[in-house]
């Protein structure tokens, strides 16, 4: 009988598609893995084609209302637990990666119980992604570009494709689901830190993020929620791991950094209905500030050693 001690982690929204693309020829009996599927819901449709997807496959699947990235990758962990796996590997559904990219990830996070591991991911033409990220506390913001190292103390890891053992995650109870989409990611990256793990990108794995694969949007537009989400959840961050100093610092540039996620989705969006992403931008910032402000700062908890 194989031994399944990993489990890989997909939360799907609407993109059963993607899953049988570039989940389908994974080889997981040579991983030693399970393949578990968290259906977002989003119609009786694609819940449909995922179900029989899953049953066609011999993939584990969860299926509840949309409860958020960070929430839906929690509840595929726990689901891996129970089946008695020690070891995760989450990505998206628009993330592709071979058997051996999702071996050696596997295998570094066994090797290293206190590490968090990502690969250097790049899109569908080769170009840069991800290979490190920073957030840049006296900007207001994060940075991915070139030379970016994740393992300093203001670094993260990318969401798009984690591998961990379950003992730090289990410590940490895993991704804040306060967040519900983006940031998450960058949450979880310092509290991993803080509590005396460290992150990892391995530079000899990649992978390959088609971008823009799970929004439903036109050309390089973004949707409502990208919008929205990443202006909230920066002010959650600040509020969860700034000094009430830096958290003011952020709120002053928040319309900078609302300009700067605007533009990610070009300028033609707004000769369409110019007033849906700005309301969201404003919206998501102004929800965040509120929540940031409204109650007593929640900084990180002391670094935690933890024994591997």
């Amino acid at each position: 009988m194989i031994n399944r001690a990993l489990a890989i982690v997909v939360v799907n929204y609407g993109s059963h598609e993607l899953l049988e693309t570039n989940f389908g020829s994974i080889a997981l009996d040579e991983l030693g893995a399970r393949l578990v599927v968290v259906d977002n819901y989003t119609s009786a449709e694609e819940l449909s084609l995922v179900r029989a997807l899953c049953s066609r496959r011999g993939w584990s699947l969860i299926h509840g209302p949309n409860v958020g990235f960070g929430a839906g990758i929690n509840r595929g962990v726990q689901h891996a637990r129970e089946l008695g796996c020690d070891t995760v590997i989450a990505i998206n559904p628009d993330a592709r990666a071979s058997s051996a990219a999702l071996g050696a990830l596997a295998q570094a996070a066994r090797d290293d119980a206190l590490a968090l591991v990502g690969p250097v991911v790049t899109g569908e033409d080769g170009g840069h992604w991800f290979a490190g990220g920073r957030v840049v506390v006296a900007e207001g913001r994060t940075t991915t570009k070139p030379g970016t190292d994740s393992a300093g103390s203001d670094g993260w890891l990318t969401g798009a494709c984690l591998a961990f053992r379950l003992d730090l995650w289990n410590l940490l109870g895993g991704f804040d689901e306060r967040f519900f989409l983006y940031w998450e990611d960058v949450d979880l990256s310092w509290r991993w830190r803080n509590a005396g793990g460290h992150l990892v990108v391995r530079n000899d794995i990649r992978i390959i993020h088609s971008v823009g694969g799970t929004q439903a949007a036109e050309g390089r537009a973004k949707s409502v929620g990208y919008y929205y989400f990443n202006c909230r959840n920066r002010m959650l961050f600040a509020a969860a791991h700034l000094s009430r100093r830096d958290a003011i610092r952020w709120l002053i540039l928040t319309p900078d950094y609302a300009r700067r996620v605007l533009l990610r989705g070009g300028r033609r969006q707004f000769l369409r209905k110019p007033w849906r992403p700005l309301w969201a931008s404003f919206a998501g910032s102004a929800t965040g500030i509120r929540a940031a402000f409204s109650r007593p700062q929640s900084r990180s908890s002391p670094r935690r050693e933890v024994t591997p």
